[in-house]
Protein backbone atom coordinates (compact mmCIF):
# COMPACT_ATOMS: atom_id res chain seq x y z
CA UNK A 1 0.00 0.00 0.00
CA UNK A 2 1.59 3.56 -0.61
CA UNK A 3 1.67 5.84 1.70
CA UNK A 4 0.11 9.28 1.38
CA UNK A 5 3.15 10.95 0.43
CA UNK A 6 2.78 8.81 -3.04
CA UNK A 7 -1.11 8.76 -2.78
CA UNK A 8 -1.74 12.05 -2.94
CA UNK A 9 0.07 12.95 -5.75
CA UNK A 10 -1.57 10.68 -7.53
CA UNK A 11 -4.81 11.73 -7.00
CA UNK A 12 -4.14 15.43 -7.19
CA UNK A 13 -2.45 14.67 -10.83
CA UNK A 14 -5.84 12.52 -11.58
CA UNK A 15 -8.30 14.79 -10.82
CA UNK A 16 -5.82 17.55 -13.01
CA UNK A 17 -6.42 14.99 -15.97
CA UNK A 18 -9.98 14.51 -15.05
CA UNK A 19 -10.86 18.21 -15.60
CA UNK A 20 -9.28 17.99 -19.30
CA UNK A 21 -11.15 14.45 -19.73
CA UNK A 22 -14.49 16.57 -18.46
CA UNK A 23 -13.96 19.29 -20.87
CA UNK A 24 -13.75 17.02 -23.91
CA UNK A 25 -16.93 15.03 -22.36
CA UNK A 26 -18.81 18.10 -22.07
CA UNK A 27 -19.02 19.16 -25.60
CA UNK A 28 -19.86 15.51 -26.64
CA UNK A 29 -22.71 15.28 -23.99
CA UNK A 30 -23.70 18.87 -25.06
CA UNK A 31 -24.12 17.34 -28.57
CA UNK A 32 -26.00 14.21 -27.40
CA UNK A 33 -28.54 15.89 -25.00
CA UNK A 34 -29.74 18.12 -27.78
CA UNK A 35 -28.96 15.86 -31.09
CA UNK A 36 -29.32 12.41 -29.20
CA UNK A 37 -26.74 11.26 -31.72
CA UNK A 38 -23.07 10.06 -30.77
CA UNK A 39 -20.54 12.48 -32.37
CA UNK A 40 -18.47 9.86 -33.86
CA UNK A 41 -15.99 12.70 -34.83
CA UNK A 42 -15.43 14.47 -31.77
CA UNK A 43 -11.83 12.62 -31.21
CA UNK A 44 -10.79 13.68 -34.44
CA UNK A 45 -12.11 17.54 -34.60
CA UNK A 46 -10.16 17.72 -31.08
CA UNK A 47 -6.81 16.83 -33.28
CA UNK A 48 -8.20 19.61 -35.40
CA UNK A 49 -7.81 21.96 -32.30
CA UNK A 50 -4.70 20.83 -31.08
CA UNK A 51 -3.14 21.48 -34.84
CA UNK A 52 -4.93 25.03 -34.80
CA UNK A 53 -2.93 25.58 -31.29
CA UNK A 54 0.43 24.13 -32.41
CA UNK A 55 0.78 26.10 -35.78
CA UNK A 56 -0.20 29.71 -34.01
CA UNK A 57 2.63 28.97 -31.92
CA UNK A 58 5.14 27.52 -34.24
CA UNK A 59 4.22 30.21 -37.29
CA UNK A 60 2.96 33.28 -35.20
CA UNK A 61 4.37 32.74 -32.06
CA UNK A 62 0.49 33.02 -30.13
CA UNK A 63 0.86 31.32 -26.84
CA UNK A 64 -1.57 28.36 -26.39
CA UNK A 65 -3.46 31.04 -23.66
CA UNK A 66 -3.75 33.90 -26.06
CA UNK A 67 -5.10 31.15 -28.62
CA UNK A 68 -8.31 30.86 -26.00
CA UNK A 69 -9.42 34.21 -28.14
CA UNK A 70 -9.00 32.37 -30.92
CA UNK A 71 -9.37 29.09 -31.46
CA UNK A 72 -12.44 28.09 -29.75
CA UNK A 73 -14.28 30.73 -31.93
CA UNK A 74 -13.27 29.11 -34.98
CA UNK A 75 -14.10 25.78 -33.89
CA UNK A 76 -17.69 26.70 -32.92
CA UNK A 77 -17.84 28.09 -36.63
CA UNK A 78 -16.10 24.78 -38.03
CA UNK A 79 -18.97 22.87 -35.74
CA UNK A 80 -21.77 25.30 -37.22
CA UNK A 81 -21.12 24.67 -40.52
CA UNK A 82 -20.36 21.05 -40.76
CA UNK A 83 -23.86 20.85 -38.45
CA UNK A 84 -25.53 22.64 -40.95
CA UNK A 85 -23.54 22.00 -44.30
CA UNK A 86 -22.91 18.42 -44.21
CA UNK A 87 -24.14 16.58 -41.31
CA UNK A 88 -28.20 17.82 -41.38
CA UNK A 89 -28.21 17.49 -45.37
CA UNK A 90 -25.93 14.25 -45.57
CA UNK A 91 -28.54 12.54 -42.53
CA UNK A 92 -31.74 13.40 -44.01
CA UNK A 93 -33.15 13.80 -40.18
CA UNK A 94 -32.61 9.74 -39.65
CA UNK A 95 -30.34 9.02 -36.23
CA UNK A 96 -28.85 6.03 -37.69
CA UNK A 97 -27.62 8.14 -40.76
CA UNK A 98 -25.92 11.00 -38.65
CA UNK A 99 -23.78 8.67 -36.78
CA UNK A 100 -22.27 7.11 -39.97
CA UNK A 101 -22.21 10.58 -41.36
CA UNK A 102 -20.00 11.38 -38.03
CA UNK A 103 -17.92 8.45 -38.52
CA UNK A 104 -17.14 8.93 -42.14
CA UNK A 105 -16.19 12.71 -41.29
CA UNK A 106 -13.93 11.10 -38.08
CA UNK A 107 -12.14 9.04 -40.97
CA UNK A 108 -11.92 11.64 -43.72
CA UNK A 109 -10.48 14.57 -41.57
CA UNK A 110 -7.84 11.73 -39.59
CA UNK A 111 -6.80 10.50 -42.92
CA UNK A 112 -6.36 14.12 -44.42
CA UNK A 113 -4.52 14.89 -41.12
CA UNK A 114 -2.27 11.90 -41.90
CA UNK A 115 -1.45 13.23 -45.23
CA UNK A 116 -0.62 16.34 -44.63
CA UNK A 117 1.20 15.99 -41.49
CA UNK A 118 2.25 12.38 -41.79
CA UNK A 119 2.25 10.48 -38.31
CA UNK A 120 4.91 13.00 -36.75
CA UNK A 121 4.38 13.75 -33.00
CA UNK A 122 4.48 17.23 -32.54
CA UNK A 123 5.00 19.14 -29.40
CA UNK A 124 5.66 23.44 -28.41
CA UNK A 125 8.16 24.63 -25.93
CA UNK A 126 6.56 27.39 -23.75
CA UNK A 127 8.34 28.89 -20.51
CA UNK A 128 6.27 27.68 -18.43
CA UNK A 129 5.86 24.09 -19.71
CA UNK A 130 8.11 22.63 -16.90
CA UNK A 131 7.07 24.77 -14.43
CA UNK A 132 5.52 23.11 -11.34
CA UNK A 133 3.07 24.19 -8.44
CA UNK A 134 3.02 23.06 -4.71
CA UNK A 135 -0.27 21.69 -3.31
CA UNK A 136 -0.61 19.71 -0.37
CA UNK A 137 2.62 18.64 -0.45
CA UNK A 138 2.59 17.53 -4.37
CA UNK A 139 3.95 19.68 -7.26
CA UNK A 140 2.02 19.98 -9.88
CA UNK A 141 3.05 20.92 -13.71
CA UNK A 142 1.61 24.43 -13.72
CA UNK A 143 -0.11 24.20 -16.90
CA UNK A 144 -2.23 21.08 -15.37
CA UNK A 145 -3.47 23.13 -12.49
CA UNK A 146 -4.11 25.87 -15.36
CA UNK A 147 -5.82 23.54 -17.46
CA UNK A 148 -7.69 22.46 -13.95
CA UNK A 149 -9.03 26.22 -13.63
CA UNK A 150 -9.90 26.55 -16.72
CA UNK A 151 -11.94 23.55 -16.95
CA UNK A 152 -13.92 24.92 -14.32
CA UNK A 153 -13.99 28.14 -15.60
CA UNK A 154 -15.50 26.78 -19.23
CA UNK A 155 -18.17 24.51 -17.42
CA UNK A 156 -19.50 27.42 -15.34
CA UNK A 157 -19.71 29.74 -18.20
CA UNK A 158 -21.54 27.04 -20.11
CA UNK A 159 -23.89 26.49 -17.28
CA UNK A 160 -25.03 30.10 -17.33
CA UNK A 161 -25.35 29.98 -20.94
CA UNK A 162 -27.60 27.16 -20.90
CA UNK A 163 -29.62 27.97 -18.00
CA UNK A 164 -29.70 32.07 -18.30
CA UNK A 165 -30.11 32.96 -21.66
CA UNK A 166 -32.46 32.81 -24.43
CA UNK A 167 -30.30 29.99 -26.77
CA UNK A 168 -29.99 28.15 -23.55
CA UNK A 169 -34.12 28.25 -23.23
CA UNK A 170 -34.16 27.16 -26.75
CA UNK A 171 -31.50 24.05 -26.88
CA UNK A 172 -32.97 22.33 -23.16
CA UNK A 173 -36.39 23.20 -25.02
CA UNK A 174 -35.15 21.22 -28.23
CA UNK A 175 -33.89 18.67 -26.29
CA UNK A 176 -36.67 18.19 -24.68
CA UNK A 177 -39.24 17.93 -27.09
CA UNK A 178 -38.55 18.89 -30.63
CA UNK A 179 -42.21 19.05 -32.26
CA UNK A 180 -42.92 21.25 -29.54
CA UNK A 181 -40.22 23.33 -29.82
CA UNK A 182 -40.93 24.26 -33.53
CA UNK A 183 -44.84 24.51 -32.79
CA UNK A 184 -43.46 27.71 -30.50
CA UNK A 185 -41.55 28.83 -33.37
CA UNK A 186 -37.64 27.95 -32.36
CA UNK A 187 -35.48 28.11 -35.44
CA UNK A 188 -34.76 23.86 -34.69
CA UNK A 189 -32.17 23.71 -37.48
CA UNK A 190 -30.44 26.79 -36.05
CA UNK A 191 -30.55 25.82 -32.56
CA UNK A 192 -29.18 22.42 -34.18
CA UNK A 193 -26.38 23.86 -35.26
CA UNK A 194 -25.91 26.24 -32.29
CA UNK A 195 -25.63 23.33 -30.12
CA UNK A 196 -23.13 21.58 -32.23
CA UNK A 197 -20.94 24.34 -32.77
CA UNK A 198 -20.91 25.35 -29.04
CA UNK A 199 -20.03 21.49 -28.37
CA UNK A 200 -16.64 21.64 -30.77
CA UNK A 201 -15.76 25.22 -29.33
CA UNK A 202 -15.61 23.39 -25.84
CA UNK A 203 -12.87 20.85 -27.41
CA UNK A 204 -11.39 24.67 -28.76
CA UNK A 205 -10.96 25.09 -25.44
CA UNK A 206 -9.64 21.78 -24.47
CA UNK A 207 -6.84 22.18 -27.06
CA UNK A 208 -5.47 25.37 -25.89
CA UNK A 209 -5.46 24.05 -22.11
CA UNK A 210 -3.98 20.47 -23.10
CA UNK A 211 -0.99 21.45 -25.70
CA UNK A 212 1.36 23.09 -23.04
CA UNK A 213 1.76 19.88 -21.55
CA UNK A 214 0.58 16.89 -24.05
CA UNK A 215 1.96 16.24 -27.42
CA UNK A 216 -0.65 16.32 -31.29
CA UNK A 217 -0.66 13.84 -33.91
CA UNK A 218 -3.34 12.47 -36.43
CA UNK A 219 -4.23 9.96 -33.94
CA UNK A 220 -4.21 12.18 -30.83
CA UNK A 221 -7.84 11.90 -30.92
CA UNK A 222 -8.65 8.34 -30.30
CA UNK A 223 -7.62 7.81 -26.37
CA UNK A 224 -9.72 10.73 -25.73
CA UNK A 225 -12.64 9.69 -27.36
CA UNK A 226 -12.88 6.67 -25.86
CA UNK A 227 -12.24 8.45 -22.30
CA UNK A 228 -15.14 10.66 -22.84
CA UNK A 229 -17.22 8.25 -23.99
CA UNK A 230 -17.16 6.58 -20.88
CA UNK A 231 -17.40 9.65 -18.92
CA UNK A 232 -21.07 10.41 -20.78
CA UNK A 233 -22.36 6.95 -19.80
CA UNK A 234 -21.22 7.13 -15.93
CA UNK A 235 -21.97 10.93 -15.60
CA UNK A 236 -25.48 10.32 -17.02
CA UNK A 237 -26.18 11.01 -21.03
CA UNK A 238 -26.78 14.41 -21.58
CA UNK A 239 -25.74 15.41 -18.04
CA UNK A 240 -23.46 18.34 -17.86
CA UNK A 241 -22.44 17.83 -13.91
CA UNK A 242 -22.73 14.28 -14.39
CA UNK A 243 -19.84 14.75 -17.16
CA UNK A 244 -17.82 16.79 -14.94
CA UNK A 245 -17.96 14.68 -11.79
CA UNK A 246 -17.17 11.60 -14.10
CA UNK A 247 -14.04 13.70 -15.77
CA UNK A 248 -13.03 13.95 -12.47
CA UNK A 249 -13.81 10.30 -11.51
CA UNK A 250 -12.13 8.82 -14.70
CA UNK A 251 -9.03 10.86 -14.20
CA UNK A 252 -8.51 9.77 -10.26
CA UNK A 253 -9.09 5.95 -11.29
CA UNK A 254 -6.76 5.93 -14.01
CA UNK A 255 -4.03 7.99 -11.98
CA UNK A 256 -4.63 5.02 -9.08
CA UNK A 257 -4.48 2.37 -11.67
CA UNK A 258 -1.51 3.47 -12.87
CA UNK A 259 -0.01 3.62 -9.91
CA UNK A 260 -1.47 0.01 -8.22
CA UNK A 261 -0.85 -1.88 -12.16
CA UNK A 262 1.94 0.43 -13.48
CA UNK A 263 1.40 2.47 -16.56
CA UNK A 264 0.56 0.35 -19.14
CA UNK A 265 -2.05 -1.09 -17.28
CA UNK A 266 -3.59 2.18 -15.59
CA UNK A 267 -6.53 2.54 -17.95
CA UNK A 268 -8.02 -0.97 -16.69
CA UNK A 269 -10.22 0.45 -14.50
CA UNK A 270 -11.43 3.11 -16.71
CA UNK A 271 -13.22 0.42 -18.49
CA UNK A 272 -14.41 -1.85 -15.61
CA UNK A 273 -16.16 1.10 -14.30
CA UNK A 274 -17.74 1.80 -18.19
CA UNK A 275 -19.00 -2.55 -17.72
CA UNK A 276 -20.16 -1.84 -14.43
CA UNK A 277 -22.28 1.55 -15.14
CA UNK A 278 -24.18 -0.28 -18.24
CA UNK A 279 -24.98 -3.41 -16.13
CA UNK A 280 -25.91 -1.89 -12.32
CA UNK A 281 -27.01 1.88 -13.62
CA UNK A 282 -27.02 2.06 -17.21
CA UNK A 283 -28.71 6.11 -16.86
CA UNK A 284 -25.49 6.82 -15.39
CA UNK A 285 -25.11 8.81 -12.10
CA UNK A 286 -26.77 11.52 -12.45
CA UNK A 287 -28.98 10.54 -15.55
CA UNK A 288 -32.54 10.13 -15.91
CA UNK A 289 -34.88 7.16 -17.24
CA UNK A 290 -36.16 8.20 -20.59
Amino acid sequence: MPDLAILIPSVLNGLTTGALYALVALGLTLIYGVLHIINFAHGALLMIGLYAVYFLNVQFGVDPYVSLLIVPPLMFALGYALQRGIITRAGHGRDENILLVTLGLSIVIENLSLFVFKSDTRVIDTPYSFEVVEILGAFLPLPKVIAFVGAFVTAGILWVLMSRTDLGKAIRALAKERKGAKLVGINTEHVYAMSFGLGIACLGVAACLLLPSYYVSPQVGHGFVLIAFTIVVLGGMGSFVGALIGGLIIGVVEALGGLFLGESLGQIGIFVIFILVLIFRPTGLLGHKV
